[in-house]
């Protein structure tokens, strides 16, 4: 869940050293998130139950073409309560205009990517005319290199709450509201970060019908505002499928686009989500 990185600017295709607000990579980094999608729910695992996840993440903006490869472990550590670390490496290519000639060259640059550390407690339950919530705190650690422009080099603090509900049998909705309290480089001019979005899940295929195994459809509209630049709202739609194979193993892809702001033009990801322990549970997706 990268809170801050660099990114190109829209109006060319020469790199800018401006730290933007990146949302669109909150769960890239660390695929905190409700793989494959941005926005979370509000289920903790159970306790005594781990979680295993990786994956490939794929950004393409103006002049910037950016890979992740994230991986995060999970566990239930109390009822309820669920604590959580991740990891990654990172690729990116920049295409660059030499001052002198004038000419396009290719900038790449690799290396890993920041420490997360995250928990999920969930403080309520579903009911009838409510439904379960939790929050989530998150800090990142700046271990990515700020020399090479992979990181800002600086601590940042997040804290979201999430609210979830059963729509029907086959259907959900999750919805989050997050701050990110972004440590500011000396030499750069990052703000705060609000940010927000509704997801919904449907349960296309359920696993007493299907020898494959359940199939669920997930779709996203996510936002975030940069709070001490004044920029525009950014907006990005983000869709695609689980798949659980085996009640162990959810494997997921997804892609979408910005609608307004200062976005990427396409963002991708596809991964994997492990989940075992001591508790024996039905399978992971269509039954939240």
């Amino acid at each position: 869940m990268e809170i801050v990185r660099q990114s190109v600017n829209r109006s060319g295709v020469s790199p800018v050293t401006t730290l933007t607000a990146a949302l669109v990579l909150c769960a890239v980094e660390m695929s905190f998130a409700a793989r494959p999608l941005i926005i979370d729910d509000a289920d903790p695992l159970a306790f005594n139950e781990f979680k295993i996840e990786g994956g490939a993440f794929y950004e393409k903006d103006i002049g910037c073409k950016h890979r992740d490869f994230p991986f995060s472990v999970a566990a239930g550590a109390f009822p309820n309560l669920e604590i959580g670390a991740g990891f990654g490496g990172q690729f990116e290519e920049l295409t660059e205009i030499e001052e002198d000639s004038g000419k396009e060259c290719i900038n790449t640059k690799n290396g890993i990517g920041d420490l997360f550390l995250t928990a999920k407690w969930q403080f309520m339950d579903e009911a009838t005319w409510w439904p379960r919530q939790a929050v989530v705190p998150t800090v990142k650690f700046p271990t990515a290199d700020k020399d090479k422009g992979l990181g800002s080099g600086k601590t940042d603090y997040d804290l979201a709450w999430i609210a979830s509900k059963s729509l029907g049998e086959k259907m959900g909705a999750h919805i989050n509201v997050g701050y990110a309290f972004i440590g500011e480089p000396a030499d750069e001019d990052a703000g705060d970060i609000l940010h927000y979005g509704l997801a919904l899940d449907y349960q296309l295929i359920d696993g007493a019908s299907c020898a494959t195994g359940p199939l669920q459809w997930v779709g996203e509209v996510f936002a975030e505002k940069e709070l001490r630049s004044g920029t525009d709202n950014v907006f990005m739609f983000n869709t695609g499928l689980r798949w659980n194979p085996v009640d162990t193993l959810i494997m997921d892809a997804a892609a979408g686009t910005r609608l307004a702001g200062d976005a990427p033009d396409l963002i991708a990801t596809a991964g994997l989500t492990w989940t075992f322990g001591f508790t024996k549970e039905e399978s992971k997706i269509g039954t939240k």
